[in-house]
């Protein structure tokens, strides 16, 4: 087949923001990999080489990873961390998945539930949406900021520009401190999310993973696509 990682990694790393614009790319696009069995023989060989490199993370005990994927729902960010992590040892490997915040939570700043599960050294670390919805969800329904009680005179027209650089920061901080950070945009068209809510629907075995929710988000994907953009612009530099 002659595809690499490193291939897929050069065609899909954004690495300079003010080139970016989503609509460019097509959520359908799977490159060279015409074919499901071409994508189970680079998985395979990927997860060998993770198991090798996971193995070595551990042993050195110097570095961490942390895996951060966002997506709108239905992308597949959970079969994403199930099948392509199903190669590490989950004693060295902890998920998070970010859900609304508690009431704790909202009573700390917007890091702080993040911070707390942040991997060791020698550890991989994956969130399922991470610290990046408050410049997503939080940025299209702005009744969510209101519960986070900040002080008024520090909710401005600035907010957003403020959180893109608290979290280029942040990771700043991380990554001078020995934890690399990878961040995934799984990306899924209006279309193909609406066949997998109906998917999950006609099966009553993924019936529990449809909310009533969903539907309203859905009403809401010209704002998601807008917060995304800006989101991944800032994140690329």
């Amino acid at each position: 087949m002659g595809i690499t990682l490193k291939d897929f990694s050069d065609r899909y790393r954004v690495c300079e923001g003010h080139k970016f614009h989503l609509k460019n790319f097509e959520p359908d696009d799977t490159w060279k990999l015409k074919a499901k069995e071409h994508a189970d023989d680079l998985l395979e060989h990927s997860l060998k080489l993770l198991t090798e490199l996971q193995a070595r993370l551990y042993a050195q005990n110097e570095w961490a990873l942390l895996l951060v994927f966002q997506a709108m729902d239905a992308a597949g960010k959970d079969g994403t961390i199930q099948h392509v992590m199903s190669g590490v040892n989950p004693q060295g490997c902890e998920v998070y998945s970010f859900k609304a915040p508690s009431t704790e939570e909202l009573d700390h700043d917007f890091l702080w539930r993040s911070t707390k599960c942040l991997p060791q050294r020698g550890r991989i670390g994956i969130f399922n949406r991470s610290y990046y919805e408050e410049t997503l969800v939080v940025r299209v329904h702005k009744e969510f900021l209101e519960k986070q009680k900040l002080p008024p005179k520090l909710v401005t027209k600035h907010i957003w520009k403020e959180r893109f650089e608290d979290i280029a920061s942040f990771e700043r901080y991380l990554s001078r401190n020995g934890i690399i950070v990878r961040k995934f945009f799984l990306n899924v068209s209006r279309d193909e999310q609406k066949e997998r809510f109906l998917k999950r629907l006609d099966d009553p075995k993924r019936n529990w993973k449809f909310s009533a929710a969903d539907l309203h988000e859905r009403q809401c994907w010209p704002q998601y696509m807008d917060a995304y953009q800006g989101a991944i612009f800032e994140a690329a530099g």
